[in-house]
C-alpha cells in the first residue's frame, strides 16, 4: 500500500479550506440560515465526523448537549464557540 506524504503546502491549503468553511457557517448563522439547535445527524454532517467521534465529544464534555425525550440536541452557537476556541489553541 503506497504511503501518502503530507507537505506543509497541503496543510496550509487544508487550513485555508477549513477557515473558508467556518466563514461560510458564520455567515449562514448571521443571516439566520443555520438552525439554533441541531440533531446528532446534522452535527455529524456539519463537522464531518462519525457517530463514535460525536459520542466521544459528548462524553468528554467537548460538545455540550441537551437530551429531550430520546433526542439529543446541540446548540449551534456552542459548536461554533468550541471550534473557534480549538482553532486558537491549535494553530499550524
Amino acid at each position: 500500500m503506497p504511503a501518502n506524504i503530507v507537505t506543509t503546502d497541503d496543510l496550509r491549503d487544508f487550513k485555508i479550506e477549513l477557515l473558508d468553511e467556518f466563514k461560510s457557517l458564520l455567515t449562514k448563522q448571521s443571516q439566520g440560515k443555520l438552525k439554533r439547535y441541531l440533531k446528532s445527524n446534522e452535527v455529524m454532517e456539519l463537522l464531518q465526523i462519525s457517530p463514535g467521534t460525536l459520542q466521544n465529544l459528548r462524553i468528554n464534555g467537548t460538545l455540550p448537549y441537551t437530551k429531550v425525550g430520546g433526542i439529543i440536541f446541540y446548540d449551534s452557537e456552542e459548536i461554533q464557540k468550541v471550534m473557534v476556541d480549538n482553532r486558537v489553541h491549535n494553530k499550524f
